[in-house]
């Protein structure tokens, strides 16, 4: 397997991930609306993996007439725009770490996530992309696009065992 590009971004400045947001909407044309904006704020603050519902809570504290439609329409529009990212296994969100320096949605997706503290960090890896549509494509199968999460233990947790 010829090595590729790989790519693990530390957590961006949440001032930057939300200005590029707004650049990246007004390119495509979206709009960013203050509901939208707050959401990604949250996930940006939550440091972690934050689910729907937890979301709703915290905009329930600003706003309390907030209904989970509100949520899940807001998340939508952030995962459509490429600013947050699905971590199917934990059923949350994470923001996008490529965002933040004004790239485009479509890289390569792998997660790496603590079965002891939940922490998520978000990989790059061209080479492992690559793998994944390779067996696809040998299986008959046209991937669109692939998305892969590994669940272990992280530095911090496998330091303190």
């Amino acid at each position: 397997m010829p090595h590729g590009e790989h790519h693990h971004h530390p957590p961006a400045d949440p001032t930057d991930v939300l200005r590029e947001a707004e650049s990246a909407c007004l390119r495509r044309g979206a709009q960013l609306t203050p509901l939208r904006r707050r959401v990604l704020e949250m996930v940006l603050e939550a440091g972690q993996p934050v689910g729907a519902y937890a979301l709703l809570d915290r905009l329930r504290a600003e706003r309390p007439g907030a209904a989970p439609p509100t949520v899940y329409r807001a998340l939508d529009f952030l995962l459509a725009q490429g600013l947050i990212h699905r971590i199917e296994r934990l059923n949350a969100f994470i923001p996008c770490t490529e965002a933040a320096q004004g790239h485009d949605h479509e890289h390569p997706h792998q997660f790496l996530i603590c079965r002891n503290c939940g922490r998520t960090a978000e990989l790059s890896d061209d080479s492992v992309a690559a793998a994944v549509a390779a067996a696809a494509r040998a299986a008959g199968f046209s991937p669109a696009r692939t998305t892969v999460e590994v669940e272990g233990t992280c530095e911090a947790c496998a330091a303190a065992a």
